[in-house]
C-alpha cells in the first residue's frame, strides 16, 4: 500500500500566525526521508496554506513524485501548467469549506473536466479525479481517459458507529473494484486517521492512500518523521492481515 503525505496543514499552522514557518518543504523531506511514496499539496483557489511558491520549492528539492491536487479554475490550471507536477488531482472546491466536502461530480461537469483533464494530459501530467465512490462517477472517470481515482472516503470517517462504518466502506469496495476492473488506478483518502484506516486495508482494490490532518496532528507531538513512520507500519500491516 503506498501513502501519499498531504503536507497543507504544516502551511495553515505557519498562517494562524503569519510566520514564515513551520515550512512545508521541510515537512515534505522529512516524510520523503521517512518513506512515503509522494507528496500532496493542496494549492487553494484563495491560497488559504500551500502558496505557489510552496509548491514550487517542494517539486524541486523532493525525488519522489508530487501530486498537485486543484480544482479546474483557470488560474490554478494555469499554474499546474507551470508547475508540471507528476500528477495533478482534481477537487472540487468552495471557497468557504474548511476542507474538501465531497467529491467532483463528473456527470454534471463532464465537458469542462474533460477539457482540463485533456489539457493536464497533453503536457504530461498523470490525472487523477477525486470522486465519491458511486458506479457512475467510476464509468465518467473511465471515459474522461485519466489513468486513476481517488475515493473520497469522508463518510467513513465520519461515520459514529461500526456498523455506519462497514456500510460507507462497502460502497467504497464496491466502487474500487468497479475501477480497477476498468483498468484505472485505485486510491483512496479524506479524513483517514491511525484508527480507521486499519478497516480501509481490507479493500485490496486500493493501492495508495493519501492522508495530511491525521499525520501532521500526530507530527505536533513526535515529529514528521515518526508520524509518517508510524502510519507506513500501519499501511504495511495489510500484507500480514
Amino acid at each position: 500500500m503506498k501513502l501519499g503525505v498531504n503536507v497543507d496543514h504544516t502551511a495553515t499552522l505557519r498562517q494562524a500566525r503569519g510566520t514564515s514557518y513551520p515550512d512545508p518543504a521541510v515537512a515534505a523531506l522529512l516524510a520523503e526521508y521517512s518513506g512515503c511514496n509522494s507528496i500532496v499539496v493542496h494549492v487553494r483557489e484563495d491560497r488559504r496554506h500551500i502558496k505557489e511558491r510552496d509548491a514550487v520549492l517542494i517539486k524541486q528539492l523532493i525525488k519522489i513524485p508530487l501530486n498537485l491536487e486543484m480544482s479546474i479554475n483557470k488560474s490554478i490550471v494555469e499554474f499546474a501548467f507551470r508547475l508540471r507536477p507528476v500528477q495533478a488531482t482534481l477537487v472540487p472546491e468552495r471557497r468557504r469549506e474548511l476542507t474538501t466536502e465531497g467529491g467532483l461530480d463528473l456527470v454534471k461537469g463532464y465537458k469542462r473536466i474533460s477539457s482540463v483533464v485533456e489539457g493536464l494530459r497533453r503536457v504530461g501530467i498523470k490525472v487523477s479525479l477525486f470522486i465519491d465512490p458511486l458506479g457512475n462517477q467510476v464509468k465518467a472517470a473511465k471515459k474522461l481517459g485519466v489513468q486513476a481515482v481517488e475515493f473520497n472516503t469522508g463518510k467513513f470517517s465520519l461515520a459514529k458507529t461500526s456498523l455506519s462504518q462497514d456500510k460507507e466502506l462497502s460502497k467504497v469496495k464496491k466502487a474500487a473494484v468497479l475501477a480497477k476492473d476498468s483498468g484505472l488506478f485505485v486510491a483512496a483518502g479524506h479524513g483517514l486517521d491511525y484508527e480507521n484506516v486499519k478497516k480501509v486495508l481490507s479493500v485490496k482494490e486500493i493501492s495508495e492512500l493519501n492522508i495530511g490532518h491525521s499525520i501532521v496532528s500526530r507530527a505536533v507531538f513526535v515529529g514528521i518523521a515518526s508520524a509518517v513512520g508510524e502510519m507506513i507500519s500501519l499501511l504495511g500491516s495489510r500484507s500480514r492481515a
